[in-house]
């Protein structure tokens, strides 16, 4: 094992790889939230766009001036954030115990609500198909307490993950049997979805059908000492990086081994890919949002 201020080369594969050519330390770009989640490139506009839970806010990075504000408040305690396929913003609301999407013209359309008419527990992170087909988990983290939401006892009494139909908006269990369900990605081909569990401590992987079900459900990953994974995102060699509470952000090779790390100062709740390039590491982490210009390029959307 090699280690430096910044990476952490646990198997030569991520020296080799070139995960640690870029640079040598994080940028600061804002540092006053009170717990920072779901940043979101959005290439058209070179912004960034991330939720503070806690405090009920979208807020948005300008890449060109560097300038922070408020992009939306009060968000429904809003976490996870995505794009479809035509561009527009798909949204965990925590607090308002549904996925919503932006249209163009800035209005909010409801995506969902509700599994067999009982009302869901509280968003947390969506992917979106290029057909349309969006997953999303649907933890109980906004519902336990009124800090990252309201308070309220869970009307489905589980913890899944969801999929929405792109015919008719119907809501499908997808998975369960998870304890947290929080992260989850595609892969580049859309062939599998990858499922962080944070309580088990686990990423999952599944085989995606082309109706959009899923079989499967091995483990992928398994964190040790007290490491909790929360979502995760994929680089365009196949290598999948995971936000990790409490130890930095994981990178794995394709066959699943823990080859890297990058060490940040504070507890990394989200990650993302961006910039002009794809190789902008922005990383949501307690109380700051962190930069890293890598020598790696995130995973190109189809």
């Amino acid at each position: 094992m090699a280690t430096d201020s910044l990476y952490e080369i646990l198997d030569d594969r991520f020296r080799t790889g070139r995960c640690t050519n870029g640079d040598s330390r994080l940028e600061v770009l804002y540092d006053d939230c009170r717990w920072a989640e779901g940043p979101l490139y959005l290439p058209a506009w070179r912004q960034l766009i991330w939720s503070d839970i806690p405090n009920d806010r979208i807020l948005r990075w300008d890449e060109a001036t560097g300038a922070v504000g408020v992009f939306r408040s009060p968000a429904g305690y809003s976490n996870g954030n995505t794009l479809d396929r035509q561009g527009r913003l798909v949204t965990c609301e925590q607090g308002n115990r549904r996925l919503t999407r932006t249209e163009a013209d800035g209005t909010v359309t409801v995506l969902a609500t509700h599994y067999e008419g009982r009302r869901l527990n509280s968003p947390n992170d969506s992917v979106v198909r290029s057909d349309g087909t969006i997953w999303f988990s649907d933890p109980d983290f906004g519902i336990v307490t009124d800090y990252e939401g309201h308070r309220a006892e869970s009307e489905i009494g589980a913890c899944n993950v969801y999929r929405i139909d792109p015919a008719d908006g119907r809501v499908h269990l997808a998975a369960d049997g998870f304890e947290g369900p929080n992260g989850v990605i595609l892969s580049p081909d859309e062939r599998r979805l990858y499922v962080s569990d944070s309580r088990a401590a686990r990423i999952h992987v599944y085989d995606v059908h082309d109706d959009g079900t899923l079989v499967g459900g091995k483990v992928f990953a398994e964190a040790r000492d007290g490491v909790h994974f929360d979502n995760i995102r994929f680089d365009d060699q196949g290598r999948l990086w995971a936000a990790a509470l409490a130890d930095g952000v994981h990178c794995y090779d394709p066959d699943g081994t823990l080859i890297g790390r990058l060490r940040v100062p504070e507890p990394v709740a989200n990650i993302a890919f961006g910039g002009p390039r794809n190789n902008r590491l922005f990383i949501a982490a307690d109380t700051s949002l962190y930069s890293l210009v890598m020598s790696v390029t995130g995973a190109p959307r189809l």
